[in-house]
C-alpha cells in the first residue's frame, strides 16, 4: 500500500521524523522527498516514524528542535516512542 503525503506530516526540514496524521500500517511504503519508505511497524496516529537511520545516542528532530535522545538504533521506517527514545528535555534539566 503507497501513502499519500497526507497521511503524514513534517513540521520542518531538519526534522529526521514524520508525524501519523491517521493510522499507518506495517509494510505500508511511503513517498516522501523523492523516495520510498518502508514502514517496519504499525505506527498509530500521532506517533513519529523514523525518515533515515539514526544511530543509538542520537538525537531525534522534530519541528525542527530536539525532542528526544534515541535509546537504540532506529532504522528508517521505524516508529518512533518511548521504546526507544528518552526525553532531551528531561536529560538535559539532569545536568
Amino acid at each position: 500500500m503507497t501513502i499519500k503525503m497526507k497521511n503524514f506530516i513534517i513540521m520542518n526540514p531538519d526534522d529526521n521524523c514524520a508525524t501519523a496524521l491517521e493510522d499507518i500500517s506495517e509494510d505500508s511504503q511511503i513517498q516522501i522527498r523523492g523516495s520510498s519508505i518502508n514502514i517496519n511497524q504499525n505506527i498509530p496516529m500521532g506517533h513519529k516514524f523514523s525518515l533515515k537511520d539514526i544511530n543509538k545516542g542520537k538525537l531525534i528532530k522534530k519541528y525542527g528542535q530536539i525532542i528526544g535522545i534515541t535509546t537504540q538504533n532506529i532504522k528508517t521506517g521505524d516508529w518512533i516512542h518511548t521504546h526507544n527514545l528518552k526525553s532531551y528535555y528531561l536529560e538535559v534539566a539532569k545536568k
